[in-house]
């Protein structure tokens, strides 16, 4: 019979009292695992949940870093120019009827009709992508760049980050409304009847509201009656699921809203003005004057050829996804609004446009990327600013061309990948390119034109994306 109480006397050796008393723990020992605590960084330890041998974003989905994620999905997503391609008619100008409803194949013929441009009208449809790529241009926010560079003081650059992030949340006015009214639509789906009835009368206030224009009544409505009400059926039913999750959304985006509002982004502009560095610069312009200035930071761009083109494509992705399209149209959208995610991404440090056009009769789908401050290993200590564009272009009837140019003051460095196709040719292309730059004042310091193995990545061309590895960003 086993003795339970441990009444007679042990074996010797085999007191596992004794012996577990003479074990040293040692806190660097990475055999024994940390408690999960996502309010900490630990020590590293032999969990192999953080997957720390995938660096270069290969391999299984990673779970502890936004940012190796961000690079698996750069890797993993097709580019925009393939997608482009693969919507329209195999680059014939025609769109493919297989498969699609009226509708959205009215909506395709309307974009490949904005596809074909002049030289004037590609102009404008670059530049309009240059006004729209980013929320902070124009002379005030050259001035706060400025400002922020060579402040010497913690609290001006914060209060300069915490006026910029009132200006983004002002200016997002209109989609953080969506985003609210969304939420609730979702919220009501998602609940039983006998509770989604009284919150369809509050969303449908919420909307009468922003069709008034009455935030602060909005605000109250919502942190008085919507937000209270939502949080009572979670907590009455213990809903875990989709409501408790857009309960979440809800109050990251009534948090936004509150801080869009125009108080609170003429608040943060006085705080600015009442520092002495900027006091003489932005003390003459007055409340209404910097809120016509910031409605209108676009000049008039909200009518050009990119905006437009970017509605319509929006607009064709939206039928197709109800159902309108085909399952290949489908997957064409979806890869191409995912590499568009991609591109646009926060930890892109990069800019990129899109250019898809027919000139000359030929279709052609292109991307651009921009790094205006990229710098070469033998140009870290010092001199000229290097920028470096990659331009993807698949032409119709020829293919893919990879072209990366460099370019330090006037000089020019410029290497060309193209399509077995155009080898021939290699002469007559380089020669030109030369021509081109010559004839614009630029130094072509060295024109290479090869046949293309394989399409360059990214990674390749800008180094500089890695450097977002250096920050400790968990993703929870």
């Amino acid at each position: 019979m086993p003795d339970l109480l441990g009444a007679t006397n042990p074996v010797p050796g085999y007191d596992k009292t004794t012996v577990n008393r003479n074990i040293t723990v040692s806190p660097d020992n990475t055999q024994i695992q940390n408690v999960p605590d996502p309010s900490k960084v630990v020590r590293a330890d032999g969990r192999t949940e953080q997957q720390d041998s995938n660096l270069q974003g290969d391999g299984g989905i990673r779970y502890d870093s936004n940012f190796q994620t961000f690079l698996q999905r750069l890797r993993e997503t097709p580019g925009l120019a393939d997608s482009l391609a693969r919507i329209f008619s195999g680059r014939e100008g025609i769109v493919v009827s297989s498969g699609l409803s009226a509708g959205i194949a009215e909506e395709m013929g309307r974009l490949l009709e904005m596809l074909r441009m002049d030289e004037s009208q590609l102009l404008d449809f670059l530049r309009g992508q240059f006004k729209t790529g980013t929320r902070f241009g124009g002379a005030l926010f050259a001035l706060l760049r400025s400002a922020y560079a060579r402040a010497a003081s913690e609290g001006v650059r914060t209060d300069i980050l915490q006026f910029l992030k009132a200006y983004v949340d002002f200016d997002s006015t209109s989609h953080i409304e969506g985003n609210l009214l969304r939420d609730l639509q979702s919220m009501a789906d998602a609940m039983p009847a006998s509770w989604a009835e009284k919150l369809r009368d509050l969303t449908a206030q919420l909307q009468n509201g922003i069709a008034a224009g009455n935030r602060q009544g909005n605000l109250q409505l919502l942190q008085r009656e919507i937000f209270p009400y939502m949080s009572s059926y979670v907590e009455r039913t213990h809903d875990m699921g989709t409501p408790r999750a857009l309960l979440t959304m809800l109050a990251l985006n009534v948090a936004r809203y509150e801080n869009g509002s125009e108080e609170k982004l003429l608040e943060g502009f006085h705080q600015l003005s009442g520092y002495g560095t900027l006091k003489g610069q932005l003390g003459g312009i007055d409340d209404q004057s910097l809120l016509l200035l910031l409605k209108n930071r676009g000049g008039g761009g909200g009518g050009s050829r990119a905006i437009e083109f970017s509605n319509q494509l929006a607009s064709a992705a939206a039928r197709a996804f109800r159902g309108e399209g085909s399952a290949e149209v489908q997957q064409a959208f979806q890869n191409l609004l995912a590499a568009m995610l991609v591109n646009e991404s926060v930890y892109m440090p990069i800019n990129h446009y899109l250019l898809p056009l027919e000139w000359n009769g030929r279709m052609l789908f292109s991307e651009l990327w921009v790094d205006p401050n990229a710098e070469d290993e033998q140009n870290r200590g010092g001199g000229k600013n290097t920028m470096r564009f990659l331009f993807k272009m698949d032409v119709q009837g020829l293919g893919l061309f990879d072209v990366i140019l460099s370019a330090q003051g006037t000089d020019v460095d410029i290497q060309i990948a193209c399509p077995d196709a155009a080898v021939p040719f290699s002469k007559q292309i380089g020669d030109a390119v030369s021509q081109i730059l010559t004839r614009n004042d630029l130094k072509p310091a060295r024109v290479a034109v090869r046949r293309m193995d394989r399409p360059v990545t990214l990674t390749e061309v800008f180094p500089k994306i890695f450097e977002g590895k250096n920050s400790i960003n968990v993703k929870i």
